[in-house]
């Protein structure tokens, strides 16, 4: 194992260590039943589960945007719809079909994570898949473009035509955005390190610039769930970067 590598393995080490100190988001504090509404109807959906089949199957569980983080991203998705949905007074049944729908689109929305503009690609090749589904074409339509407009800081295709449509899209962005919080710090970062096999000098070159692209981050949300309870993901992976910072420098003395 070369320094550089076991360098690394110390921070990733350091900085779940970090993370295990860090409170528990609010927004589960908060939204426990949805929370809990949201996994149970991912468990028991044969649709969500034929689709978590085929994800895991073609998926690359590297670069930081594997099956547990699309597996995230569907489950808090789906929490965001529910709370919104009924705050918007759909149906119940329309919301239960909302929530399959964002599960759908969570577990989709990185499965072209390797390629150039990723969630434009991953929009086409969602609407392939999603053509074997039990979806109408509206509804395959209103997944596809809440994945073409998942990413941050980037001009997406036409917005959905429907107020649920766009909900769909706001949830999916607000529950990925989630992950840019702790699961930053645990996961993401040192899985795109192993992935693209980056140095620890360029780990470090590029820390300020990760740092302040979660900075930004912060003012993106879309929901009024998002807006009000995303900051605070962010805040906590941000609390975590900067601890971590002050290891690599103080205990490490790695020049920054």
């Amino acid at each position: 194992m070369s320094q550089s590598v076991r360098v690394i393995d110390r921070l990733r080490t350091e900085a779940r260590k970090i993370a295990a100190r860090q409170p528990k988001p609010d927004f589960y504090k908060d939204f426990p039943d949805e929370v809990a509404e949201s996994a149970e109807k991912f468990q028991a959906d044969a649709t969500v589960q034929r689709l978590y089949g085929f994800v895991k199957d073609a998926i690359d569980n590297d670069f930081g945007h594997g099956m547990d983080h699309a597996w995230k991203v569907a489950l808090d998705a789906g929490a965001l719809l529910a709370i919104e949905g009924r705050s918007a007074d759909f149906s119940a049944g329309f919301i239960v079909e909302r929530i399959r729908m964002a599960h759908c689109a969570g577990l989709l929305h990185d499965i072209r994570r390797k390629q150039k503009n990723h969630a434009r690609q991953g929009s086409i090749y969602a609407r392939k898949v999603l053509a074997e589904y039990p979806f109408s074409k509206a509804e395959i339509s209103d997944i596809c473009m809440a994945i073409a407009s998942h990413e941050a800081f980037k001009e997406s295709m036409e917005e959905a035509s429907t107020p649920s449509g766009r909900l769909l899209s706001a949830c999916l962005y607000d529950s990925d955005k989630f992950r840019f919080g702790p699961d930053n710090f645990t996961h993401m970062v040192w899985d795109m390190v192993e992935a693209a096999n980056i140095s620890l000098d360029r780990f470090i070159s590029l820390y300020p610039r990760g740092i302040e692209f979660l900075r930004k981050i912060k003012d993106t949300f879309r929901t009024p769930t998002g807006r009000k309870y995303g900051p605070q993901f962010i805040d906590i992976g941000l609390a975590i970067g900067e601890e971590l910072y002050a290891y690599m420098t103080e205990e490490l003395n790695l020049s920054v």
